[in-house]
Formats: C-alpha cells, sequence, structure tokens
C-alpha cells in the first residue's frame, strides 16, 4: 500500500482539481490510499462529488492553507502545525504518508519540506527536478528553483539525484548525464561547471553515465536523459520553454485562422496538430520532484487542471514504489566517500572562473 498526503487546498483551483486528480487515478493506480488536508467548509462538498474516493481515503481537517502570493518565511510562520500544506509534509515526517502531493506556492513548500524533513545527510542542498518533453521522448531537468548558484561537489549531487529520478520514472539503468553550459568545449563555462565535469569523469559512478557538456538547445533535442544545472538558469530555461510554447501555440491558432485556404490546410492536418499538442501538453508531464530530502515531496504545477496533477500523483507513486530514496542515498554515499581527494579548498575558491 502507497500512502499518499495531499495538501488539497494548494493550486489555483485547489480542491476541484486536486480531488478529481485523486480520482482519476484511482482508477489505474492499485494499492493506493490518500490522506487529504484542507480547511473542512471547501473540501467536505468537493470529497461528496466523488464517492469512490471513500474506499481509499481519509480527510483530515486544518486550521488554515498555504495561499499563492505568501513569502516562504511567512508561509512557514503562520502555517506550522496549521495550514494543510504543512500537515500533509507532516505526514510524511511522522511514517503516516509515503509521499506528499501539493500545487502551492512553491517557495513555502520548499521551506516547510526542508525545515519539516531536514535534508539527506549525504545531499548538501536540495533541487527541484522537472520533466521535460524532447524530441525523444523526456528528460529529467533540475535544478529549476530551489537555490541559485551551486558548486561543483553540489552540481554533482544533483547528476547523482537526477539520474536516480530518472531510474525510478523510466527504468533506464545507467542514464545519460549532461551538465548545462555556454558551450561544449571543456574549456568553456564557469569553474565549478568544469570542475563538476572533471569530477564525473573520473568518478565513473554506478547509476549514471556522463556525456559532458550540452547546451541550452540540447534540452529540448533530448540529447541526454538528465541535464544539470544551477537553479538560477535553470529556472530561466523552464519559463523560457514555456513562454515559447504558448507563442508557437497562438502563432499557429492566428495562423490557421488567417484565411480560407489556411483553415482546410489545419482541417486535413489536424491529426499532426493534436500530435504536437499532447506532446507539448504541460498537464502531461506535471510534477517536479523535490530532491535531497528525506522524505519524498512532489510539487504540481499551480494551474494544473485535474489530469496535470493526476500525473503529479503518478509521479509520485512511481518514485516511491522504486525506492527512489533509498537508490538516490546509496549513490550519495559512494560520491561522498571518495569526495575528498576529488577536491581541496583552493579548487572550491575558484568558483568564478569563467571562459565564454
Amino acid at each position: 500500500m502507497i500512502r499518499i498526503s495531499v495538501d488539497v487546498m494548494g493550486g489555483d483551483y485547489g480542491p476541484e482539481a486536486t480531488i478529481a486528480g485523486a480520482s482519476i487515478v484511482k482508477k489505474y493506480l492499485p494499492n493506493i490510499h490518500f490522506l487529504f488536508y484542507g480547511v473542512e467548509e471547501a473540501v467536505k462538498p468537493v470529497l461528496k462529488k466523488y464517492p469512490c474516493l471513500a474506499a481509499v481515503s481519509h480527510f483530515y481537517p486544518t486550521e488554515s492553507y498555504t495561499r499563492m502570493d505568501e513569502k516562504p518565511s511567512q508561509a512557514l510562520r503562520n502555517g506550522r502545525g496549521k495550514s494543510s500544506m504543512w500537515h500533509a509534509i507532516e505526514a510524511v515526517k511522522n511514517g503516516e504518508a509515503d509521499v506528499c502531493i501539493s500545487a502551492g506556492n512553491t517557495g513555502a513548500l520548499m521551506a516547510m519540506s526542508y525545515f519539516c524533513l531536514k535534508m539527506m545527510a549525504e545531499a548538501e542542498r536540495p533541487g527541484i527536478a522537472g520533466i521535460w518533453p524532447t524530441l525523444r521522448s523526456e528528460s529529467i531537468v533540475l535544478d529549476i528553483g530551489a537555490t541559485i548558484g551551486a558548486s561543483a561537489s553540489q552540481l554533482v549531487d544533483l547528476a547523482v539525484m537526477g539520474a536516480g529520478m530518472f531510474r525510478a520514472l523510466y527504468h533506464t539503468e545507467k542514464p545519460s548525464v549532461g551538465l548545462l553550459n555556454v558551450g561544449v568545449e571543456e574549456v568553456k563555462g564557469l569553474y565549478a561547471i568544469k570542475k563538476a565535469g572533471m569530477i564525473l569523469r573520473e568518478v565513473q559512478l554506478e547509476g549514471l553515465e556522463y556525456k559532458g557538456f550540452v547546451e541550452g538547445n540540447d534540452i529540448g533535442k533530448g540529447t541526454v536523459d538528465v541535464v544539470v544545472t544551477e537553479g538560477f538558469s535553470g529556472n530561466i530555461a523552464l519559463k523560457t520553454a514555456e513562454g515559447t510554447a504558448r507563442q508557437i501555440g497562438e502563432i499557429l491558432n492566428t495562423a490557421v485562422r488567417s484565411s480560407l485556404l489556411s483553415s482546410l490546410g489545419y482541417f486535413l492536418s489536424r491529426g499532426a496538430f493534436r500530435t504536437l499538442k499532447q506532446k507539448m501538453d504541460p498537464d502531461r508531464v506535471n510534477g517536479g520532484v523535490l530532491l535531497g530530502l528525506n522524505g519524498v515531496v512532489i510539487k504540481s504545477h499551480g494551474g494544473a487542471n485535474a489530469r496535470g496533477f493526476a500525473s503529479a500523483i503518478r509521479v509520485g507513486y512511481k518514485m516511491v514504489n522504486n525506492e527512489l530514496l533509498k537508490k538516490i542515498t546509496a549513490d550519495l554515499r559512494r560520491f561522498h566517500e571518495n569526495k575528498e581527494t576529488l577536491f581541496d579548498k583552493e579548487d572550491e575558491a575558484r568558483m568564478n572562473e569563467e571562459t565564454i
């Protein structure tokens, strides 16, 4: 039995999307049980619409919920022991749930998870990993916004954790890993990136295959299974890709309505357009994973509908079912056992060197 705690109040649509999403996955995920956390007046009326969930769920009323516009510090101060988000995370800490799913405020979720669950002993910093549609299939990209900046050691940690996530999702024995850089040449980029690349080449970790540096245009190509970067550039890459996808959609929509001939062309090509829409649908690949914590926490997109939230639940289910934490812990331990021989203080002091 996999127990999933849900912050029912999170996201733009709240209980209407989160509970509906749970009802969708209940149909195809076996041995599942939900722990719903939320404000009773908002949740109970929605739960009544889904009697199918009665046998596989339990509702726990909470005093409050975390607003989407709250600052992380404010959300932590106001929500500790009170909010639906806090209780959903705490259920994982107390062993009552195996994974927490929330579509709520990203900063608040990261802060509460960090404060409540603490970091793995083997990990230096947390990271958020997202699923990215590519020409090949899907890739994992991390960090997409948990922290800003990263040392070489922290980038290697992210590589190990991202590869573990890819193995758990796609059952690939040795996922290919690349470091996002301004060029593929070994002399280019920040010192931390070059140092991380050198370490990944030398250590030869069992759970991944290091392929070298990749550029921004390689992400969508699916050149590697896992793309590693620090949170600042990762979040910019994510928002750029989302904006580009929306722009292409709007341009196509305008173009096909511009004339009768264009409309006819769309009618004849609607199968191809349907395939494109499905491939780029953010709901299909929804579910970012907060890695490096002593527990599995999944961040759903705040604007996700029921189908999108169901995708986030599915990601969490797979992470637990395939023992993500156990695999990541073992891989990180192997790396850190050799860490002292790979780093020296003088090396780490040269973080800001770069070659474009």
